[in-house]
């Protein structure tokens, strides 16, 4: 009698221990302790499992306790990927779902989890396609509302994947209050190519229109923060780098394809001898059975970020509402291959944790696709300054133009002129004299007005000088056009516009003109009405 007892009682103490695992992990999960959940349920899901191990193995197994056992184990490891999801640990916890869903295949608790992780890996089909399959579960009456949003959610990204139509319109006429809008990523008619600019480049593979999107992209990582003070400032920058690797580790060391993407990046060496990858490689949705262990040291990560992170663009941190000394740095996987040029075609601009590419101006089929990676807006002299501290010498065709063009007595007389501050409608009236004298044509004549931006600007911005100098120099709109074609749409260039437009109350012809701009500055996921709200901020702020 007494041996009999002792199985039962050892399965009573065994099944005891386990309540007590179970009760504790539900815990620490409901008191969000990620960590800690994950390790309490792991025992717990190792002892089920030798439990339905032992039971099977019985000649006559209780199919009602066997069945309890695997319900027990499904909620187990649902629980467990929804803790290892919040630690953004998301391999393990697909493998979590799927081993749950094998024993309980519509359960709806793992359904959502496995949705909400497919939404984060902004993998949007498969994502729907588990919101859709929970919705079939008898949970799902008492949860509707919430798998609901989540269907419309899916539904919107996967669209804006798909097709590339975004529309920022009512966050800007909200004037950029509250949360940032939610984006899904997107790859449009581009694909990365050996560049005869610098190593490996992004080219367009069809015609792209000025203001067509070119990608939008998530960052690995990204932080923020003010900084205020000269000394304070740089300490407070300092911190935010160190806590910007950190992140990028902690994205490296968890995700196989985060590791794999990051190692197709350059260092800085070697760039003739770096392969090119497919583009389908940065498509979330893109399916690889196993990605290559990359094993990389600090240092080889910290070349990495030094040559491809991004400091969001603060230009226009007056219009989007931001502190004159906000300060954000991340790193975007796909950008990363976009290369500089004083000719550039192509902006970007920041919403949230996404970088948004747009064309600046139009963009042919096998043209690469070019950032300014500083003002271009600069004379020659003082590109090649800015280009040295970035560690290049850049050869496009506006910097080669401009190179034979300033060895000329008469430009070299106009910059120092500028330098001294004189009066920059002489300065703009001498260099349009030059440029007709020396049989200066179309887009040359564009390069040159761009690098003497700030006389132009001046110039068609004072009544005093356009008293004087107006009538023996070219109309601001021609002006405008020529840079717009040499170096694509500006702040600078659109705010002169808006602001004469706001001044003169301007008829039909200059307000779609200075839509036009904005097109090109900001994108066509700015429509009509947010445009001219746009246009309005930027008349009435100061930018540089």
């Amino acid at each position: 009698m007494r041996e009999e007892q002792e199985p039962e009682l050892a399965m009573a103490s065994l099944e005891e221990q386990m309540q007590q695992l179970r009760s504790k992990a539900t815990e620490l999960l409901l008191r969000e302790e990620w960590r800690e959940s994950v390790q309490i349920y792991s025992q717990f899901i190792t002892l089920r499992q030798g439990q339905i191990s032992n039971t099977c193995q019985h000649s006559d197994p209780d199919p009602d306790r066997l069945s309890k056992l695997h319900k027990s184990l499904c909620l187990a490891l649902s629980n467990r990927a929804e803790a290892r999801s919040r630690m953004r640990d998301f391999a393990e916890a697909l493998i979590d779902c799927e081993q749950a869903l094998e024993i309980e295949g519509t359960h709806f608790k793992t359904l959502l989890c496995k949705g909400k992780i497919f939404l984060s890996l902004n993998r949007y089909s498969m994502a729907l396609d588990c919101f859709k399959a929970a919705v079939l579960d008898s949970q799902a009456a008492g949860n509707l509302q919430t798998i609901n949003g989540y269907l419309e959610r899916c539904k919107k990204l996967e669209f804006q994947s798909r097709t590339g139509v975004f529309d920022l319109s009512d966050w800007v006429l909200n004037g950029f209050q509250g949360k940032s809008p939610e984006l899904a990523e997107y790859i449009g008619a581009v694909q990365v190519k050996k560049s005869e600019i610098s190593g490996r480049g992004l080219f367009a593979t069809k015609n792209i229109d000025a203001g067509t999107l070119v990608l939008v992209t998530k960052a690995i990582a990204i932080e923020r923060g003010i900084l205020s003070g000269q000394g304070a400032g740089e300490n407070a920058q300092l911190v935010m780098w160190k806590n910007f690797i950190d992140k990028v580790n902690d994205s490296f060391e968890r995700c196989r394809r985060t590791q794999h993407l990051i190692g197709t990046l350059s260092t800085g060496e070697d760039e003739e001898g770096l392969e090119v990858p497919d583009i389908s490689l940065f498509r979330a949705e893109t399916e690889i059975s196993s990605y290559p262990v990359e094993k990389m040291d600090m240092g080889k990560i910290l070349s990495i970020l030094d040559v491809n992170s991004h400091v969001e663009d603060t230009a226009l941190a007056e219009v989007f509402g931001k502190n004159s000394d906000y300060y954000g740095v991340g790193l975007w996987l796909l950008t990363s291959f976009i290369n500089h040029s004083c000719h550039p075609n192509a902006r970007r601009l920041h919403v949230g944790d996404y970088l948004i590419v747009h064309a600046s101006r139009d963009i042919r089929v096998g043209e690469e696709i070019t950032f300014m990676y500083f003002d271009v807006l600069s004379p020659l002299a003082k590109r090649r300054e800015m280009s040295n501290s970035w560690g290049f010498n850049c050869k496009c065709m506006r910097c080669k133009f401009e190179e034979a063009v300033c060895c000329k007595q008469e430009m070299r007389e106009i910059d120092i002129g500028l330098e001294r501050g004189l009066d920059v409608g002489g300065v703009v009236y001498r260099l349009e004299e030059g440029m007709r004298r020396w049989m200066v044509r179309g887009k040359e004549k564009g390069y040159l007005r761009a690098s003497f931006w700030v006389a132009y600007s001046e110039t068609y911005g004072s009544e005093r000088s356009m008293k004087r100098w107006g009538r023996r120099i070219p109309e601001m709109e021609a002006v405008v056009d020529s840079v717009v074609e040499a170096v694509g749409s500006d702040d600078r260039l659109v705010k002169l516009v808006a602001a004469g437009l706001k001044k003169s109350s301007g008829g039909l012809v200059e307000m779609e003109r200075a839509m036009k701009l904005g097109k090109g500055l900001y994108g066509k996921v700015v429509k009509k009405q947010a445009m001219r709200s746009l246009l309005g901020r930027l008349a009435s702020c100061s930018l540089p």
